[in-house]
């Protein structure tokens, strides 16, 4: 189990790496010269030499991603050029509004998607099993920011209940901060509710031919009885695989809704960066989201052995 989890350790520095040199190096090589991009094409010559000394483009590709490495080992990601902050900075407050939506959104997927999936197993081939299923692909199909819409259109103008948008600190209101993040966290939930409620649909289908379901029902138990006792907890493991592409699906997600919302959270401020040509915040905002997710990945694949008895026992062989 510890030779495992180190191989998936060791693994996630390697894609921490490649990440790292693929956004160095993809935003180098940008047609063009990048201090001319980020300042515009009506910057003076003197501005664009200043910036270009100031981002260091005079010296070789491969030195500068050296310096680049070593600075991110110490915890510094640059200074962003629009707003003239340290880029940690500016990524750490953002944060507390993007990994609260993301937990939200995470948890309401796995509130609806589990029971919805549940169900629509234990009525195997009748109506519900069907109506369920065709909720579930709608929710596949539909984007999170239409649904978004929608719902602002609903618990917002008509009902009144939620604000439409925008962010309350955490420090002027819990409370308030929290309502401002149920409307999106649902926005980004419901699809992935869909995809949860399908797999562990499966899952069960699967599981229900299996000798142990069989054997509890020939002691008495209904077929209902028989999933809901034994056959969920067996069926949570290929649930529990998704979690780590859940993330990941959420965590892009997020930079749609939260500009559908107006949150200020890392989605809005990669969406700005973006627009406003600041290749230094977009590469140090990049490399947190990507290592947020290789993380939660492999936080996930340990997870899995740990809950999976039989992958333990091949890991010992």
């Amino acid at each position: 189990m510890i030779a495992s989890a180190l191989t998936r350790l060791f693994g996630l520095f390697v894609t921490l790496f490649i990440a790292a040199a693929s956004i160095f190096f993809l935003l180098d090589i940008l047609p063009g010269d990048p201090a001319r991009f980020m300042l515009g094409v009506n910057a003076t010559a003197d501005a664009v030499a200043a910036l270009r000394d100031q981002l260091g483009l005079n010296v070789p590709p491969h030195e500068r991603f050296v310096i680049w490495i070593s600075e991110i080992l110490r915890g510094d990601l640059g200074i962003s050029i629009t707003q003239g902050a340290p880029v940690a900075s500016l990524i750490s407050e953002r944060l507390l509004v993007t990994v609260p939506l993301t937990l939200i959104a995470m948890v309401l997927s796995m509130l609806i998607g589990l029971p919805v999936g549940i169900l629509a197993a234990t009525n195997r081939g009748r109506p519900t099993d069907t109506w369920l299923m065709i909720l579930a692909q709608a929710g596949v199909a539909v984007p999170n920011f239409w649904v978004g819409m929608l719902l602002v259109l609903l618990f917002s103008v008509s009902l009144g209940w939620l604000p439409t948008g925008g962010f309350v600190r955490w420090d002027e209101g819990p409370i308030d901060s929290l309502r401002s993040l149920i409307l999106p966290g649902i926005a980004l939930a419901l699809p992935q509710a869909a995809i949860v409620a399908r797999v562990m649909r499966t899952a069960l289908v699967d599981i229900a031919e299996a000798d142990f379901i069989r054997t509890a029902r020939a002691k008495g138990l209904t077929r209902s009885q028989a999933m809901l006792r034994h056959g969920v907890r067996n069926a949570l493991l290929p649930v529990l695989t998704i979690l780590g592409l859940q993330f990941g699906f959420l965590i892009a997600g997020t930079v749609i809704v939260e500009n559908v919302f107006y949150l200020p959270g890392l989605g809005r401020l990669i969406f700005t960066a973006i627009s406003e040509r600041d290749l230094i915040l977009v590469r140090g905002a990049t490399l947190i989201l990507v290592a947020s997710v290789t993380a939660i990945m492999t936080l996930t694949d340990i997870l899995y052995v740990l809950a999976d008895p039989r992958l333990r026992t091949r890991t010992r062989s």
